[in-house]
């Protein structure tokens, strides 16, 4: 079964003043034809010939024969443009700017992006099999330098990119046809190309079959991409591009949609129960090939590649980089659905997380939820240590008390909040809440021992008892003075200052 097929139903508006004209002509035949006394024969002819007009009309007439042309309606992630409503091909105009901003990478943490349209990843582009793209490519004039796109939808030279090399200050025109349907990566491949991409140039368009896709309730705009920065993770404050770390492909970050968090809290996408799902999903790379996976949900369909080959009941599909999927699911039951790359360490450690925020009523039948629990201590457990390295890394010190809470939260999410949660409410019988915490409260130095020196055994939290296993997590004095100061002034606790001064005495 081939998984371009249904009837389209987008809006895009084109005019029609000489429609009116033609329905007239169509009416007035067809009164004569009424009247008239023609063989048999003749009548038939006379009503295809009618309705092969009317199926004409929905293409504007234009002159010698040249194609309407339409502008093109291009979105930001995670939004996509309305699905293509016309089923004749069109001559479509894009738009596209290329931009150089600081922009947030993460809280706390900046960086230069290199972008097509002031964002990462680019705008979503949208046309149809065999129509004629105009493409024009603009350089900022504050950029520093110049840029050109190679879309993997463009049959001739480059992509596109030997035509649309723009220096800042200008405008490139080319033109392409969109011969063959399936989602495509596009990006900037100015040497180096590595960097220019590393820096954000990468975006997705969509080539629909000329029968368009099967309608869908929402569809969104995901894209992963990995990025190289001079500090580690978290590292606060402006972090340039490391060339170094990316030849030898050792990503900081690895996000989608550009920035940690583009895809959680607020910034969740949303669906309700019972609705068909589609997600655009492409990954820019430069370097890393994606397993997309999400969790709590199987893919119904998979694009594999993006191309017209269809797989089914899909647990986790690889995306290499300069390379996209479309994926497609019904949604059973409420919850949060979460995106990660399935290489996991990315996942919850380097940033690659995103949700799906899906309300409804519950359906037992399908997920109970949790429906007994009893007692269950193995023993043997012991103390293990995350993270140990002997390459000291460059330590950034918190001036005062709230930059060592902002900075805390920073070292929180990427080392805390998968076991504690990012509301600090843990997880009943398996991790013990830090929000009015009373075992914190009580002695902060304990959380500076569980943090250096791992936590086994019997604890009380909050009046419920825990027997779990802390790993001991390998930061700098800096790091553990900033997470603990983070928790106890976060979530009702009772607030107070943790120094690395008194870190390292713990450390003794």
């Amino acid at each position: 079964m081939r998984l371009f097929n249904s009837t389209p139903f987008h809006h895009q508006s084109l005019s029609y003043s000489k429609l009116a004209l033609a329905c007239l002509l169509a009416l007035s035949t067809a009164g004569m034809a009424g009247c008239d006394k023609s063989t048999p024969d003749e009548a038939s002819t006379t009503k295809a010939e009618t309705t092969q007009a009317t199926k004409d009309s929905k293409a504007p007439n234009t002159k010698n024969d040249e194609l309407p042309v339409i502008d093109a309606i291009i979105t930001h992630a995670p939004d996509v443009p309305p699905p293509i409503d016309r089923d004749y091909a069109a001559k479509v105009i894009v738009k596209m700017e290329t931009v150089e901003k600081t922009m947030r990478l993460a809280d706390g943490v900046e960086y230069n992006f290199w972008t097509f349209g002031g964002q990462v990843p680019g705008q979503f582009i949208r046309v149809r099999q065999g129509d004629e793209i105009e493409f024009h490519l603009s350089n900022h004039p504050d950029s520093k330098m110049p840029h050109n796109i190679d879309l993997h939808a463009v049959t001739g030279p480059g992509g596109g990119a030997a035509s649309s090399f723009t220096s800042p200050g200008y405008t490139s025109e080319f033109n392409f046809k969109a011969l063959k349907p399936g989602l495509y990566v596009y990006h900037c491949a100015v040497a180096p190309v590595g960097m220019h991409i590393a820096n954000g140039m990468y975006g997705l368009i969509l080539v629909e079959p000329e029968e368009g896709l099967p309608k869908v309730d929402r569809e969104f705009y995901v894209m992963q991409g990995d990025f190289y920065t001079k500090g580690s993770y978290g590292d606060k404050g402006l972090q340039p591009f490391d060339m170094e770390k990316a030849v030898k492909e050792q990503a900081d970050y690895v996000l989608f949609n550009g920035s940690v968090g583009a895809l959680t809290g607020e910034n969740s996408l949303k669906a309700k129960v019972g609705e068909t799902v589609r997600l655009f999903v492409g990954n820019g790379g430069p370097n890393l090939v994606s397993s997309f996976h999400v969790i709590g949900e199987i893919f119904d369909k998979v694009n594999v590649e993006g191309g017209s080959a269809e797989n089914h009941n899909v647990q986790t599909t690889l995306i290499p980089a300069g390379g996209a999927a479309i994926t497609q699911f019904k949604v059973d039951v409420p919850g949060e659905l979460v995106m990660v790359d399935h290489s996991i360490f990315r996942a919850f450690n380097k940033g690659a997380l995103g949700i799906i925020d899906v309300q409804g009523p519950e359906n037992a039948k399908i997920y109970s939820g949790k429906v007994r629990e009893e007692v269950y201590l193995p023993e043997g457990s012991a103390a293990q240590s995350l993270g140990n390295t002997n390459t000291p890394a460059p330590v950034i010190t918190a001036a005062n008390k709230q930059e060592r809470i902002k900075m805390g939260k920073s070292v929180y999410a990427s080392n805390c909040a998968a076991c504690h949660q990012l509301n600090g409410a843990g997880i009943p019988k398996a991790f013990p809440p830090l929000a009015k915490s009373d075992y914190l409260n009580q002695d902060p130095k304990r959380a500076i021992n569980a943090i250096l020196h791992g936590l086994t055994g019997k604890i009380t939290v909050n009046g419920e008892e825990y027997n779990s296993v802390m790993p001991a997590v390998a930061l700098d004095d800096e790091k553990v003075a900033n997470v603990v100061t983070y928790i106890i002034n976060s979530w009702g606790n009772k607030g107070g200052e943790v120094t690395p001064a008194d870190v390292k005495a713990a450390r003794k």
